[in-house]
């Protein structure tokens, strides 16, 4: 069963591709590691079996007569807990939605499906994926399963702890300011927020409206890029949806980083929001490897973090107060003291700094286009390594700044990537940044590094 459990998707596809390995086998082999070890996480909430079973063998089928229609014909995989999924309630952990049962799917569950996925069930987040960790809500957190008294991060920290676990092939999240590349960092695994506009967030439960990203997390960067291949397009249905040509994602991935260059902002990493003696050396570890792959690092000089950090959580929380304002007004009780406390927030922001907050936004997303059009890529650490899942004060949302969020402010594609492993035996991070809609060499370096590291032969043992 842990054998089939620690398949990557790419793995998984060429023996389906073969007959050599049953999508009902596969399936099974999941659903069993799923119900012996997942009280041990609380990663999924709601566990889709019965319809896993009855796709998998419809999968089973369709290849056994004409081969797979996708990659993704015949794999398992699950949702964070705000996809709408029709049929199957979608509760964003939250008392308000404990019996929301959409009457339609969110258009990457329509694509995952009929690319011919299996969908296992829905994955644990933070309270509409923004209040948490929280035990006064729907269900309980998340653990890591690197360490289960440490914290998966959040938002998508079910889809990273279920992902690193081996309990699906893959699981979609979503990242306002980091809620992919957190949870993936921290659980070893990799996501990706693709560019802003790249992957449609209709039937997505919102949180910001105007940073909010749809994207995938598995155990591989290549398999990342499979599941981007299927999700990624313009949907009319999102006003934010960008019509772009979608690159072929898997064709990218060359191996080749030569000739690349790497930016690294310093001024962040060593004044703004200094890196510990680990997580630092983990870094230079990173960088050299890209060297000894033919590319070249360098400094460079972005607007102070502090001003991204700002920037992203004053327009974040005034849309936050938009989309739950009525229901803070009405129904206060069925929210957790965490997000209540944040949405109240929200109704603090004036009109006059929410436009200036937007108009800051333009500037700095405007500096780090401009840097990045003289380097290739950015590299830094996505965060450190996990904390002990304890409560912590709502107030930390507005006093910790972050590697991820500046991304979210100018849209680029991140990717986070495991690069290594501290003494306590808990996953160091590498977060990768592109050029907007060049999601491609993003992955690319993240597929070339992971080629070339041994970090994606050690799995967590529950």
């Amino acid at each position: 069963m842990s054998e089939l459990a620690f398949l990557t998707i790419a793995e998984a596809s060429r023996l389906t591709a073969k007959r050599k390995l049953s999508p009902v086998e596969l399936t099974e082999a999941y659903l069993g590691r799923i119900a012996a070890l997942d009280s041990q996480l609380d990663s999924f909430v709601t566990l889709t079996a019965e319809r896993a079973r009855a796709e998998a063998k419809q999968a089973e089928t369709a290849i056994m007569a004409g081969g797979p229609r996708s990659p993704l014909h015949g794999i398992p995989y699950c949702l964070k807990d705000i996809f709408d999924t029709a049929g199957i309630r979608t509760t964003a952990m939250s008392k308000l939605l404990a019996d929301n049962v959409p009457a339609r799917d969110s258009a990457c569950q329509e694509k995952l499906a009929a690319a011919g996925g299996i969908l296992l069930g829905k994955n644990a987040t933070w309270e509409f994926a923004h209040g948490g960790p929280s035990w006064d809500i729907l269900f309980p957190p998340a653990r890591n399963p690197w360490d289960r008294t440490c914290s998966p991060a959040g938002s998508s920290s079910g889809s990273a702890a279920a992902v690193a676990a081996g309990f699906a092939l893959a699981s979609l999240g979503s990242d306002t300011g980091g809620s992919i590349r957190s949870p993936a960092a921290v659980c070893g695994v990799a996501g990706f927020k693709p560019t802003y506009g790249l992957v449609s967030r209709r039937g997505v439960i919102p949180n910001s409206f105007s940073q909010d990203h749809a994207g995938p997390l598995a155990w591989t960067t290549e398999d990342v890029a499979i599941l981007m291949q299927v999700i990624a397009g313009h949907d009319p249905e999102d006003p934010a949806s960008a019509n772009v040509p979608v690159p072929d994602f898997r064709a990218a991935l060359t191996g080749d980083v030569k000739g690349l260059v790497i930016g690294v902002p310093t001024q962040w990493l060593e004044h703004d929001l200094p890196l510990s003696p680990p997580t630092r050396a983990a870094f230079e570890a990173a960088l050299d490897v890209f060297r000894s792959l033919g590319a070249s690092v360098r400094p460079v000089i972005l607007p102070p973090l502090r001003q991204f950090d700002d920037c992203k959580k004053t327009i974040a929380v005034a849309e936050l107060f938009t989309i739950h304002g009525k229901d803070l007004r009405t129904r206060p009780h069925l929210f957790g003291a965490s997000l209540r406390y944040r949405i109240i927030a929200g109704g603090l922001v004036r009109a006059e700094e929410y436009i200036l907050a937007m108009r800051l936004r333009t500037d700095l997303a405007r500096s780090l286009q401009s840097v990045l059009s003289t380097v290739d890529l950015l590299m830094l650490p996505t965060g450190e390594p996990a904390a002990k899942l304890e409560p912590v004060p709502p107030s930390s949302l507005f006093t910790r700044p972050s590697f991820t969020m500046p991304f979210n402010v100018a849209g680029n594609p991140a990717l986070s990537v495991c690069s290594g492993f501290s003494d306590a035996k808990l996953p160091f991070s590498l977060q990768i940044v592109g050029r907007l809609f060049d999601d491609a060499t993003v992955l690319r370096a993240g597929d070339a590094y992971e080629k070339a590291t041994p970090w994606r032969d050690r799995r967590p043992v529950l």
